[in-house]
């Protein structure tokens, strides 16, 4: 994404006018499957969206097609990264994300892996999915309201083995606190 330092301070801003500060980087890879966690505030997605501009970063995400075909709005969803999805298609979502993945250069392609901002017994498999069936690394994006810190973790490789995948990535999520409750934790 070519660097828009306009942007990036704005969303530094954002980000500063409320206390929050950015920790690590993305990594040098062409493409990913960002999971953004814990979700379980809708300020999530501000101060989300502050990170996102303030790291200089164009971050992906699914929408219904039917909104992309409104003409503003298509345009703005679509600069903001939104991939048009068509939730009837035979191969599914799942199949459209990794097949968007697979079909780009570059991508980034975020997704909140509890899939709701309320608590959850557990993570809905679909970011693995895509991620296996793209071939990318799982890159771990948190929200840690007790430190006011946004950060970025290293890629995961996958495996074969989903729930041992999902069980050492929420491991790694431990330390950080959502606005309305933690991490999942994995049953030992």
């Amino acid at each position: 994404m070519p660097r828009n330092r306009f942007i990036e301070g704005l969303g530094r801003a954002i980000l500063r006018a409320f206390g929050w500060r950015m920790v690590g980087g993305f990594p040098d890879i062409p493409k990913a499957v960002v999971i953004a966690a814990p979700h379980s505030s809708n300020w999530d997605g501000l101060l989300g969206f502050g990170a996102k501009f303030g790291m200089g970063v164009k971050l992906s995400i699914l929408g219904k097609d039917a909104l992309i075909r409104i003409p503003l709005l298509g345009r703005i969803l679509r600069w903001q990264g939104v991939i048009p999805v068509d939730r009837s298609a035979p191969h599914g979502v799942v199949g459209q994300a990794a097949q968007a993945i697979r079909d780009a250069d570059r991508m980034w392609y975020a997704i909140a892996p509890e899939g709701t901002r309320r608590w959850v017994e557990r993570w809905k498999p679909g970011f693995w999915h895509i991620a296996r069936n793209a071939g990318v690394p799982v890159i771990p994006a948190y929200f840690d309201y007790a430190n006011k810190v946004i950060g970025i973790g290293p890629p995961f490789e996958l495996s074969d083995d989903m729930q041992a995948d999902i069980a050492r990535i929420q491991r790694w999520y431990k330390p950080y606190k959502g606005r309305n409750h933690d991490v999942l934790q994995p049953k030992d």
